[in-house]
């Protein structure tokens, strides 16, 4: 497969300068959107590194040249495609996020990622009764023209993107948390193969990368920023399931749950969902009713974002860098996470200098991101 068709839309030189810039040290999406934004390309902005990130603990390497093109080799070889944040096919929902994936790698029929989606998630040890109703629900939910997006674990995650293979349409998209080329967990490497084949296979992380417990939040953000909404099958309290769940509500998307019986723990985050504010379904006539007159304002009420302010980043281009108020930005952080807005407003400063003080000291290793666009001291 020839290079140029890994990275569509875009030179070979600016692709691969992305590509090491996002692997580059304490560079996430936030930063990465602000750094291009910043500098115009991805090339340019390389070279600004080491100048922005001089307040941290040693001097700044950006990722090895040599390493990415061990990466592109490896994407290549997987059969599998770049997909850029800012090219005309990524994914509109997605691209809604604050924290979308600035890079993914993917297999199969990317266009499925823009029809209408709707999230499959819940328990790995699911009860047999939970397995079918997931098969089911995939089935239907791809007959009435939605694709199925779940992250290919076992139970219910596996058994809705089953029943969506079995349509014709095999309208699903299998998030994984691993790279490209890894096959997880491995009872489902033929399930895998298979949805990259017929379907959608999508991945973050960079082809050779074993699942770790911390890449699983941020595929599940991937889920649930690709749906309209998500459905929770079943799902114990504290459960990977609920965090996607919170994810989409937070996204401003519809937050749906099947409830069950309080004698079994698997069906308790259900409840609680239920309890907290999503809709209650109980067929996929349910589900496709909420879906097709979702407008944008989701009829559940659990974990709404509040939003935050906008912010254009173009703004950045024109900003200048000031130590002195980013060390004043500095002062103002705890290990407690705080939303951007609050340290704008606390800071006196404009919007621009307060992002531009966030990305020098996260790229210092002094500021660490979470979900929600909330912002806390590293470490």
């Amino acid at each position: 497969m020839r290079g140029e068709s890994l990275m569509v839309g875009m030179t070979q030189h600016e692709a691969f300068a992305r590509i090491r810039l996002l692997r580059s040290p304490n560079i996430g999406p936030v930063s990465y959107r602000q750094l291009i934004a910043r500098f115009g390309t991805a090339a340019a902005a390389l070279d600004a590194l080491p100048d922005l990130a001089s307040r941290g603990r040693g001097p700044y390497r950006p990722a090895p040249a040599d390493s990415i093109e061990r990466e592109v080799a490896a994407v290549r070889k997987a059969g599998a495609r770049y997909l850029f944040h800012d090219q005309s096919d990524y994914p509109a929902l997605l691209a809604e996020l604050d924290s979308a994936p600035p890079i993914l790698t993917c297999r199969g029929k990317l266009a499925l990622a823009s029809e209408p989606c709707v999230a499959l998630v819940g328990a790995r040890n699911a009860s047999a009764a939970a397995v079918k109703l997931a098969r089911d629900f995939g089935a239907a939910l791809a007959e009435a023209g939605f694709t199925i997006v779940s992250g290919l674990a076992r139970g219910i995650d596996g058994a809705a993107h089953e029943g969506a293979l079995g349509h014709h349409t095999r309208a699903t998209i299998g998030v994984i948390a691993s790279g490209i080329d890894i096959t997880y967990p491995p009872q489902h490497a033929e399930l895998q193969e298979r949805i990259a084949a017929e379907a959608l296979l999508i991945a973050e992380q960079p082809p050779g990368t074993e699942p770790r417990g911390r890449h699983f939040p941020s595929r599940n953000r991937i889920i649930a920023g690709l749906a309209l909404g998500t459905l929770v099958i079943e799902a114990a309290p504290q459960s990977g399931s609920l965090i996607t769940a919170r994810l989409a509500g937070e996204a401003g998307r519809e937050v749906m749950a099947i409830p069950g019986s309080p004698l079994d723990a698997r069906a308790l985050g259900c409840n609680q969902l239920i309890r907290e504010g999503a809709v209650l379904v109980q067929t996929p006539d349910e589900v496709v009713e909420l879906l097709q007159s979702f407008t944008g304002a989701p009829r559940s009420r659990f974990r709404v974002s509040e939003g935050a302010t906008d912010f254009d980043y173009a703004e950045l281009a024109e900003a200048a860098w000031d130590a002195a108020g980013t060390d004043a930005i500095a002062a103002l952080l705890s290990n407690a996470p705080v939303s951007v807005d609050e340290l704008i407003r606390q800071s006196g400063s404009g919007a621009a200098a307060v992002h531009m003080a966030l990305l020098e000291l996260e790229l210092a290793g002094d500021l660490a991101r979470e979900a929600g666009g909330l912002v806390r001291r590293a470490g």
